[in-house]
């Protein structure tokens, strides 16, 4: 019987940092509607993740940013209510700077947010952003 696990997509989110607070979204969209997570989004066929992070931050939110490398990467499984899997990303995760403009919410993400690391728990967020959150601090330290 083969393998029931879709394929993985690929995706890059970028955690940016200002004042010792990380930046998030609320997504806006299906399937993580309503959930907390870094901004991000799609690499596209051809395109090197860190700029497909970059890309999508400044969609997202409005800012511009800049990356100062690779902080972690998550694996991403997501289940139907029958148990079988939906969605399996491969999320890619950069740190950076935030360089020109103020975030703000889109047609992608209905509210942003920054907020200091350890106040993570009390958003509803997505699988391992906390770990991923601290990744990207230590790369900016």
């Amino acid at each position: 019987m083969p393998d029931a696990t879709p394929r993985p997509s690929l995706a890059a989110s970028l955690a940016c940092f200002r004042d010792g607070a990380v930046l998030i979204a609320k997504r806006g969209r299906a399937p993580n509607k309503g959930l907390w997570s870094l901004p991000g989004g799609g690499v596209a066929f051809g395109e090197r993740a860190a700029d497909a992070a970059l890309r999508e931050f400044e969609e997202e939110t409005g800012a511009r940013a800049e990356s100062v490398g690779m902080a972690d990467v998550v694996e991403v499984i997501l289940t139907a209510p029958d148990g079988a899997p939906v969605r399996h990303a491969v999320i890619l995760a950069f740190a950076g700077r935030l360089v020109s403009g103020e975030p703000g919410p889109s047609e992608e993400a209905e509210a942003v947010a920054w907020v200091r690391p350890e106040n993570l728990t009390s958003y509803e967020t997505t699988p391992g952003l906390a770990a991923v959150v601290a990744r990207a601090a230590e790369l900016l330290a």
